[in-house]
């Protein structure tokens, strides 16, 4: 019997900041990668983005771009606002191949980016006619915008957070495969050599790029999603432990004790505890 883990949404959509924010704190400061673009718009409040191996501060009127591929975690967003955009997977777009923190000054600036976002929005929300052809086209005019900063902005005001060294470019390739086949049996020596590089190599290049070793992030990945999958599923334990790539539910259930302070059963117990106390 095989159980399909629920993938994520792989279209273009918008969240608000502030529901992002609000996500558990294990969601939010986890770094992990995603297989789409993410466009983060922020309007009010303030925190930290991790983003590979720096840690840099956000404010209002600041954008940030993040490729797929990009390991990233949140810090401390509290009573923030504004606009999150996920691009899709297949979104056909020329976008910046590394990430950007814009912190924009001018009061036009900020305007052009609202407007932009607006215009997604609206046809999104729309559902007119062709609106997610309209609303790509959107998308478009702010891979230009995007394109623009890039080239012009650079240092501590904005730009990029410098073009990605050869070990944050292999770091980058590994969490894209890692993101699309964390499901799977897969070992570190299995990732490097899809990546034509020694388990070594990998390693190290992990470590100096986001302070983890290769095995550590394929780890992460997977208790990451056994937490959503447990809170947000009624597949059994066991089966989670297979489709996850666990040899064994008792080691699944180990992996997990240890890293999160108690057994999987007991975890989704908790929060379907705490789920019928709100309701």
């Amino acid at each position: 019997m095989t159980i399909n883990i629920p993938e994520q949404p792989k279209h273009l959509r918008l969240m608000p900041i502030s529901k992002l924010a609000a996500a558990p704190k294990w969601q939010l400061e986890t770094m992990r990668a995603l297989r789409e673009p993410l466009f983060l718009w922020f309007t009010h409040g303030q925190g930290r983005i991790s983003i590979g191996p720096r840690t840099r501060g956000f404010h209002p009127h600041n954008a940030i771009f993040i490729p797929p591929g990009t390991l990233h975690g949140f810090q401390a967003m509290t009573r923030v606002q504004g606009t999150a955009i996920y691009f899709g997977e297949k979104h056909g777009l020329d976008l910046p191949d590394a990430p950007l923190h814009l912190r924009l000054r001018d009061a036009s600036q900020h305007a052009e980016v609202s407007q932009l976002v607006d215009f997604v929005q609206r046809e999104v929300e729309g559902h007119r006619p062709k609106a997610e052809q309209a609303a790509y086209h959107q998308l478009g005019l702010l891979a230009i915008w995007l394109d623009r900063h890039q080239a012009a902005n650079s240092g501590e005001n904005g730009g990029n957070l410098t073009r990605l060294n050869a070990n944050e470019r292999l770091t980058a390739r590994y969490a894209s495969l890692l993101e699309r086949e964390f499901g799977s049996t897969l070992n570190v020596t299995d990732y490097a050599t899809a990546l034509g590089v020694t388990p070594t190599h990998l390693t190290r290049a992990c470590r100096a790029s986001c302070g983890q070793t290769a095995l550590d992030m394929i780890q992460t990945r997977r208790l990451y999603e056994a937490r959503r999958l447990l809170i947000e599923t009624d597949i059994p334990v066991q089966e989670i432990a297979r489709n996850l790539g666990f040899s064994t539910p008792s080691y699944f259930s180990r992996a997990f004790s240890q890293q999160i302070g108690q057994p999987p059963s007991s975890y989704r117990k908790k929060h379907e505890a705490k789920t019928r106390l709100t309701h």
